[in-house]
């Protein structure tokens, strides 16, 4: 039994017939993209070094990789566009369709899932109206489900545009993406100042943060990061009192609560703690500062 060409179109079968050539950047554009492809490319001994940054690039120009972005790095390194694509969807920071000017990606591995990462998740996705990976109808922000961020101590973490919104409740989250969609101010707890999803893709092909202070706001690791740091170097903390479950003859009370010291940092993992939001009074992380 045949199949007519309408059946097949109904069924949605493809005979496999190739995609027309990818449209290629206006003139200017690709004049201007071209002059800072030479640029990336002279930091790499090897030009095909240089693709990771030039897909930065072009998603910097679009917002995304398209077809476009792809035809352009091939063009410029002299490969094929199939080794060009095994790379961008091989790395999931290439965006491959239209996404907001801010990607909000709760962290769901095991610490912040036990945290309450999939509970704030699961309460972005209906407060906004998407599923993972799609993008609000305003244009503004793309949720996902990320990985690791190597932040456990700080759990559970939103990233925006892959800056730390650390210790954050569904509360707080709720009103750091309301916050992006009317485009009030927020700070990430720790790092540069938040930019859109382009510009942090340029800053990410190489190109220096060009924003007053940014570069010097950045800072370094969390003080709870850093502990390891200190006990290597021989920096010891007080000791922390931990009753057995059965109790015992020479316990302390166990009403006693324990004060952290200057050389302690509260995380959320030393008890539950307020959140505070995203407004640029009371700026995202814990209510507690530092040592306090």
């Amino acid at each position: 039994m045949t199949t007519s060409s309408s059946e097949r179109a109904e069924r949605g079968v493809s005979l496999g017939m190739p995609e027309l050539p990818a449209p290629g950047y206006p003139d200017d554009v690709r004049e201007r993209l071209e002059r800072d492809a030479r640029e990336v490319i002279a930091r790499y001994p090897d030009s095909r070094s240089a693709l990771l940054p030039l897909l930065h690039l072009v998603q910097a120009e679009e917002g995304h990789v398209t077809r476009t972005g792809m035809q352009f790095c091939a063009d410029v390194l002299g490969l094929t566009t199939a080794e060009v694509t095994a790379v961008a969807t091989f790395y999931t920071m290439y965006r491959r369709r239209p996404s907001g000017d801010y990607q909000v990606g709760v962290c769901t591995n095991t610490l912040c899932a036990v945290m309450g990462g999939d509970a704030i998740f699961d309460a972005l996705q209906e407060h906004l109206g998407v599923g993972n990976g799609e993008t609000t109808d305003d244009g503004k922000v793309t949720l996902e489900h990320i990985e690791c961020n190597a932040a456990c101590d700080f759990a559970p973490v939103v990233m925006v545009n892959w800056e730390f919104f650390d210790n954050q409740t569904v509360e707080s989250a709720k009103r750091l993406v309301d916050d992006l969609r009317i485009g009030r101010t927020v700070s990430p707890t720790r790092g540069a100042p938040l930019c859109t999803f382009k510009e942090t893709a340029r800053i990410l092909a190489g190109f220096p943060d060009e924003r007053p202070g940014a570069v010097e706001a950045s800072g370094s690791a969390g003080p709870a990061s850093l502990v390891g740091l200190r006990l290597a170097k021989g920096e010891t903390a007080p000791a922390r009192v931990v009753h057995p479950r059965d109790g015992g003859p020479h316990d302390e009370p166990q009403d006693r609560v324990h004060e952290p010291s200057p050389s302690e940092h509260l995380s959320s993992h030393d008890a539950p703690q307020d959140t505070s939001a995203s407004d640029p009074a009371h700026p995202a992380g814990p209510t507690a500062e530092e040592g306090e």
